[in-house]
């Protein structure tokens, strides 16, 4: 381990060296100049520099300079001052100064100068400007602005420096900036901010113009209103151009849009048509086929019907036969055997009146038999046309209803021609009625006829009888007076409708017209077995 002598001497060295070391950054740092992008330091005396000039000869100089940056300087064998490279602001204000026409005016402008960055310019500065301050700069830089504008207003009008003053200014400075350079200053703008003039010259040249400016105006204002009322004129017109062209356009759009549309509408209803018209075709087939197997089974229910119906006209017939022409021809064979035995008895008294008779019950058939016959005939006829129609309407639809009509019709002749048969069998059986059996049947309506003209009394509730005192009965025996008296007016009531007097009649008939009259007050008599 060192003895602490040794450490004391080492601590002292190094207290030394520590030291030396600041004293040479103090020394340093008081030696060093430094400068900004805004200056230039101009190092005098020492080695100078060497430059090589625009003619390729080399000189020293006794400076050299230094921008943005810094050095070390010798103090005792060097000089350091600095050159500004900022702006400097001159403010021109000139007095009165006589242009071309020899109008005094003055002009009141700014000026921006500078030392120019370069090697050459900022030498140059240095050479000219190193003691002098700034305002000192700044008077020489004026001085030779303001002698520059004043040569230069002396050529122009003063027209043409108020008209066209930026360029006036360009001038001055375009000028200025030789002499300036020659100093290594440049000028980095130059502004024109007022003429003026005493004497009102640059007052009247703006009236003038003022009033050739409104005169402008006005012109102006007239031709572009003229202009514009003619672009409007234009333009609407054009307007109305595109609107019709548009409107023509729409109108084709529309007409071949509604072209096209029917065009479709008129196939797809084509296409429609011919596929309903297969549909129909194929659906009035099947049902032309179902029709065809209805006919078959309607004609087979229908020969089943005839026969049915042939059975039963046939069954009617014998019941007819049983019913009616049996009984007639029974009840023919009685009363034409008692008409024999009586047409006998009276041959020589009464054959005269037994013809008449016989006439009139003739005459009575024959009506009856022409009736029947007509009757059947229009039957017939009625079928026949019902037939026609049926049939008609059934060929319309379907060939085979023809059948059901044909049946139909032959079954209704059947039935008119079984009527007329009856009705014929009837009339012939009228045919040979005599007298008694015309009394006969007149007599068997009488009750009826009687109880028809009596019916209307046994309608009523009540009856009140007012006897006005002629003596023709009261009570019950006015009410009987008065039923024989509506029963008596029957015989007038017949005579009147059938021509046949029922008295006159009776009268003729064998076993009636012998008996004495009866009295009027009596009651009325039982039919006797003859007559009924």
């Amino acid at each position: 381990m060192p003895s602490p002598q040794i450490l004391i001497w080492l601590l002292y060295a190094a207290v030394g060296i520590v030291s030396l070391g600041l004293f040479i950054i103090v020394i340093y740092s008081k030696l060093y100049r430094k400068v900004g992008p805004n200056e230039v330091l101009v190092i005098s005396g020492g080695r100078g520099e060497t430059i090589t000039d625009e003619d390729g000869e080399r000189r020293r100089l006794g400076f050299r300079i230094v921008k943005g940056g810094g050095s070390l300087i010798n103090p005792i064998l060097e000089r350091v001052e600095t050159i500004s490279l900022e702006l400097i602001t001159l403010d021109i204000i000139t007095p009165e100064m006589y242009t071309k026409q020899g109008v005094p005016i003055k002009v009141d402008g700014v000026a921006q100068i500078k030392v120019k960055g370069d090697d050459v310019s900022v030498r140059t500065a240095a050479e000219q400007f190193l003691q002098k301050t700034r305002e000192e700069i700044k008077q020489i830089a004026y001085q030779t602005v303001a002698g520059h504008l004043r040569a230069i207003l002396g050529t122009l009008t003063v027209e043409e420096v108020y008209a066209a003053h930026e360029a006036f200014a360009q001038r001055v400075a375009e000028v200025s900036a030789g002499d300036l350079a020659n100093m290594g200053l440049e000028v980095v703008s130059f502004t024109i901010r007022e003429i003026s003039d005493s004497r009102g010259y640059l007052e009247a040249i703006g009236k003038t113009r003022i009033a050739q400016v409104k005169r402008d105006a006005q012109i102006g204002e007239a031709e572009a209103n003229r202009d514009a009322t003619i672009r409007a004129a234009d333009a609407a017109q054009e307007a109305s151009t595109a609107k019709y062209l548009a409107d023509t356009k729409i109108a084709e759009a529309d007409r071949d849009y509604r072209l096209k549309v029917q065009e479709f509408t008129a196939t797809v209803n084509q296409r429609k048509a011919e596929a309903d018209l297969a549909y129909d075709l194929q659906k009035f087939t099947t049902a032309q086929k179902v029709k065809e197997q209805e006919v078959q089974v309607q004609i087979v229910e229908k020969e089943k019907q005839t026969q049915l119906e042939e059975k039963e006209i046939a069954r009617r017939e014998k019941e007819l036969v049983a019913t009616v022409q049996r009984p007639a021809e029974a009840e023919r064979t009685r009363i034409q055997t008692i008409a024999e035995a009586e047409q006998y008895r009276l041959r020589t008294t009464a054959a005269g009146q037994a013809e008449a008779a016989k006439a009139t019950g003739f005459a009575q058939a024959e009506v009856v038999q022409k009736s029947g016959e007509a009757e059947a005939e229009a039957n017939k006829v009625r079928g026949l046309a019902e037939a026609e129609v049926v049939k008609a309407r059934q060929l319309a639809e379907a060939a085979g209803i023809e059948a059901k009509g044909l049946a139909d019709a032959e079954a209704v002749r059947a039935k008119g021609l079984a009527e007329a048969e009856a009705m014929a069998k009837r009339a012939e059986a009228f045919r040979s009625y005599n007298e008694a059996a015309v009394a006969q049947m007149l007599i068997e309506k009488l009750p009826e006829i009687a109880q028809s003209i009596a019916s209307p009394l046994s309608k009523v509730d009540k009856i009140v009888m007012i006897n006005s005192g002629g003596g023709d009965g009261v009570g019950a025996s006015k009410i009987t007076g008065e039923i024989t008296s509506i029963v008596s007016q029957v015989p007038p009531v017949i005579e009147a409708m059938t021509g046949i007097k029922l008295h006159d009649l009776m009268s003729r008939v064998p076993g009636l017209g012998s008996q004495p009259p009866a009295d009027p007050d009596a009651a009325a008599p039982e039919p006797s077995a003859t007559a009924k």
